[in-house]
């Protein structure tokens, strides 16, 4: 056989990912296991998982040695393979604060503390804007906000205020 054979023989035989592909695609489906397993029970519960892999997966809390929290989280990259990795990707991210929603939302609440701080005329189109507004609490943290930056005090009302904003933003 002459060589130029030879790879059209391969290249016929060729049928999918190389083994070191294979190899990294399961250790980022079982990293993407670990960071499951990191969050907290009630996050992890409102995943959309099979049984056996939420199970494995609450099981790791109650490991204490290293090989044996190894070895169940190479049982989870196992299980991990039957399952579609981006809606737990993605809802990850959002959790994070890293997808493109969460970062918008991030930015609106921090227009929003701005335009509060500058002046009184953007309350009222903050209550147009989200009418579900608890009025009193955010007109005390905006006057205490206000404070703390006149007399260069610790952001504590600040930064309550830009959560409150997030919060109401997240629930619109």
């Amino acid at each position: 056989m002459e060589p130029r054979e030879d790879q059209e023989a391969l290249d016929e035989a060729y049928d999918g990912p190389s083994k070191s592909q294979r190899k990294r695609d399961m250790h980022a489906l079982q990293a993407l296991g670990e960071e499951i397993a990191a969050l907290s029970v009630d996050r992890l519960r409102s995943l959309e998982l099979p049984d056996a892999l939420r199970d494995a997966l609450l099981q790791v809390r109650s490991l204490r040695t290293h090989g044996a929290i190894r070895r169940q989280m190479q049982y989870v990259g196992k299980l991990m393979r039957d399952v579609d990795p981006e809606p737990l990707r993605a809802r990850l991210d959002t959790w994070n604060g890293t997808s493109r929603e969460a970062v918008v939302r991030a930015h609106l609440a921090e227009h929003w503390r701005e335009r509060l701080l500058a002046g009184d005329e953007a309350f009222s189109e903050l209550l147009t804007e989200f009418p579900q507004l608890d009025i009193p609490a955010m007109r005390t943290l905006i006057r205490n906000a206000r404070r703390e930056r006149e007399e260069t005090r610790p952001p504590r009302n600040f930064r309550e205020l830009y959560r409150a904003l997030l919060t109401l933003i997240e629930a619109a």
